[in-house]
């Protein structure tokens, strides 16, 4: 038996679950509706945006993508928010990051409507998170990572975890999801960081590591207890003369050496990957589903 956790086949389990969810919707006359907005033209945010409108479509779900020049001015991204905040066609906004220098992220995402939050980044929805509040959105990344861990038969409650990285996308979150005193959790989480002293000492007591320090092949074998469950969220680029265009990406996690002891364990790409997007649309129909109540 494989210890791989097959992050494309659970996606695709909770993509057919939201296309069900979809479906019902269509039947009371309601059509999910996602808003991509993306701001200049940085080649990583082309291929997301794009991988979430094919999923989209594929789903049912109707997607508008509002492309805007490098120039843009702040007000200008307000100003189209605002618009789509009152649009009641749209139940989902996705504001692309990274925005250009000249555009305070966080003041975008705070102009995002909670309700229509699909990323899980305003203040009120990460309040939620904090307090356990289930009926605000959280992360897509984290939230795939907690349903690769449920769907894996992963045991979390009373497990030691350790997060690296405490970025508000995946670290925070991952953390504040682990620890809530729930159902599929109930974890002792110890959050490392660029200042945490002795990274490898707080990894080997691990039940369960989650890597999302953006650091290609942090996390080595040495630093692993065997029969431990290794989560890898990383995506970094690195040269490799055999590929076609002399790089390519890998996560946070030494794979091929840390595979072998591992009890279970994502590939990278092919693990936490396709659950953010599939975490998106579950988002996205949930996001419908209350404002059509």
């Amino acid at each position: 038996m494989t210890n791989l956790i097959d992050g494309r086949a659970i996606a695709e389990q909770i993509h057919a679950e939201t296309a069900q969810r979809i479906a019902v919707l269509k039947v009371r006359g309601v059509q999910a509706g996602l808003a991509f907005v993306r701001v200049g033209e940085d080649p990583a945010s082309r291929v997301y945006v794009g991988m979430k409108e094919k999923t989209s479509e594929r789903l049912g779900i109707k997607s508008t993508t509002a492309v805007l020049p490098e120039a843009t001015t702040q007000a200008e991204l307000l100003a189209l928010i605002a618009k789509l905040n009152a649009d009641a066609s749209v139940h989902g906004i996705l504001v692309q990051a990274p925005l250009p220098a000249h555009i305070d992220q966080a003041t975008i995402f705070s102009a995002v409507s909670p309700a229509k939050d699909v990323d899980g980044f305003h203040p009120v929805n990460v309040g939620k998170l904090m307090l356990g509040d289930t009926t605000g959105f959280i992360p897509c990344t984290p939230a795939g990572v907690h349903e690769l861990l449920i769907r894996s038969g992963v045991k979390i409650a009373g497990a030691e975890v350790v997060v690296l990285g405490r970025g508000n996308i995946v670290g925070k979150p991952m953390t504040a999801i682990l620890c809530q005193k729930a159902k599929h959790a109930d974890a002792t989480v110890t959050l490392c960081h660029s200042r945490t002293r002795d990274v490898a000492a707080h990894c080997r007591r691990a039940d369960i590591i989650v890597a999302a320090l953006g650091v290609a092949h942090f996390v080595k074998v040495d630093m692993v207890r065997p029969g431990a469950v290794v989560m890898d969220v990383g995506v970094n680029r690195i040269a490799d003369p055999t590929a076609k265009n002399g790089s390519r990406l890998v996560g946070d996690v030494d794979f091929a050496a840390i595979q072998p002891i591992a009890g279970r364990i994502t590939p990278n790409p092919g693990g936490v990957g396709p659950m953010t997007i599939a975490m998106l649309m579950q988002n996205t129909v949930r996001a419908a589903e209350a404002a059509n109540q």
